[in-house]
């Protein structure tokens, strides 16, 4: 909203000192990360009591887990930290109408919502299991559609791409390069020489020109599968102190700044990856977001004054599917949340095996010999005798490290 009224203020040839410095996204990022670990770190202890007060604590299954107990009654539903430091300094200094913000808000507001039921039928209705998870589903689904669709169709989702054109050379016969807008469903494909993969040629038996027109009936079905997959890692990932809160810190990081050289032509340029226009006010909306997750961390660390609860965990992990779609990135998303896709991995594999074994050699036997002694992984590690502490700081260290290949990837081809 500044940035409308200092465009405003401008047309009208009112100069107020400073105030230009609103032109540049790196002063709007640095503000608005700024802005929202002092909103979540101020107003997060006064929403931590208001939770409290209204008896919103935590229902703890008995796990048999090592101080387990200790957390029943512990404030849930600090989401609502994370989505107020979020939206406040995205809505003052964001450009709105961009479309790649409102796809970003609508994200937080719709999966936010979702976990807010979620959390709230556990409390009030006294049901441990929540929200059914096929509710669940049609929600993510729901966002998939919305985000497919429009990336799809929306005029303003392009890409900028670098062509040779072999028929104009200069004095010493190199060819030069121009830059041309399209409309395309193209994506990055990491630690490949020519890494563009496009949808559109999954269908490769069409003609180019329908193909392309056709491309949304694979586009929108793998987005759809990509935020509800990601979003679901991300519930199965805070399942102890500081976990997801630390990992997605470490991942909308890594984002945010490809976010930053998508969307600056000097940048991609240099790196020689796809110029996005418009894309740099999503940095804003991603340090944003960074800013209120640690500022929710600092809450949230061992031992937690509150946890985030599905308000939180789903909403992030669906911000962080949408994040990586617009920004094209969205085949790194195994290796940037690799925490959330080991976490899930262990949770399949450990049915599949369980079940597996109860057919093959009964009941007793597969309780007996599960894959790990308890899913998802962390747990697993907590009846290995492991710290709560210890856990989350080793997976948010593997997580910088898996960010640190993501980022090599931008010359590493």
């Amino acid at each position: 909203m500044l940035y409308y009224l200092y465009e405003y203020l401008v047309s009208q040839d009112i100069h107020i000192p400073g105030l230009n410095l609103l032109r540049y996204i790196s002063f709007r990022a640095a503000i608005s990360v700024l802005m929202s670990l002092a909103i979540a770190l101020l107003y997060g202890k006064k929403i931590i009591n208001y939770l409290r007060r209204k008896q919103m604590g935590e229902l703890v299954r008995d796990l048999g887990l090592e101080g387990q107990k200790q957390k029943e009654g512990t404030p849930t539903m600090g989401g609502l930290i994370i989505i107020l430091a979020t939206l406040i300094p995205v809505l003052l200094f964001t450009q709105v109408l961009n479309v790649y913000i409102l796809l970003l808000i609508i994200s937080v507001v719709w999966m936010g919502a979702i976990g807010f039921l979620d959390d709230y039928l556990k409390k009030m209705k006294k049901n441990k299991d929540g929200l059914s998870g096929k509710f669940k589903v049609i929600g993510q689904v729901g966002l998939g559609l919305i985000v497919g669709i429009t990336m799809f169709f929306h005029s303003d989702v392009v890409v900028k791409r670098k062509y040779a054109d072999a028929q104009v050379l200069n004095r010493n016969n190199v060819e030069k390069n121009f830059m041309e807008t399209e409309k395309s469903t193209v994506s990055t494909v990491p630690f490949v020489k020519n890494n563009e993969f496009d949808y559109s040629g999954v269908l490769f038996w069409m003609e180019e020109s329908d193909a392309e027109k056709w491309a949304w009936i694979v586009f929108i079905p793998i987005v759809i599968f990509i935020v509800t997959a990601v979003s679901n890692g991300a519930n199965i990932t805070d399942g102890i102190d500081g976990l997801a809160a630390g990992t997605s810190a470490v991942i909308l990081l890594t984002l945010a700044f490809f976010a930053y050289v998508s969307g600056n032509m000097i940048f991609s340029d240099y790196l020689n990856i796809m110029f996005l226009p418009n894309m740099g006010e999503t940095t804003i909306f991603a340090v944003a977001m960074v800013g209120a997750v640690i500022g929710f961390f600092w809450y949230n660390t061992y031992p937690a004054q509150v946890f985030m609860g599905d308000t939180g965990s789903l909403m992030l992990g669906g911000v962080i599917a949408v994040l990586a779609i617009i920004l094209r990135k969205e085949l790194l998303i195994p290796v940037l949340c690799g925490i959330f896709v080991i976490e899930n991995l262990s949770v399949m594999l450990q049915v599949a095996v369980f079940k597996y074994r109860k057919k093959r050699f009964g009941l007793e036997y597969a309780q007996m010999n599960r894959l790990f002694k308890m899913s998802p992984l962390h747990h697993h590690y907590q009846k290995s005798g492991y710290h709560e502490s210890k856990i989350v700081n080793r997976m948010i260290i593997i997580g910088v490290m898996l960010a640190i290949v993501c980022l090599i990837t931008l010359k590493t081809r």
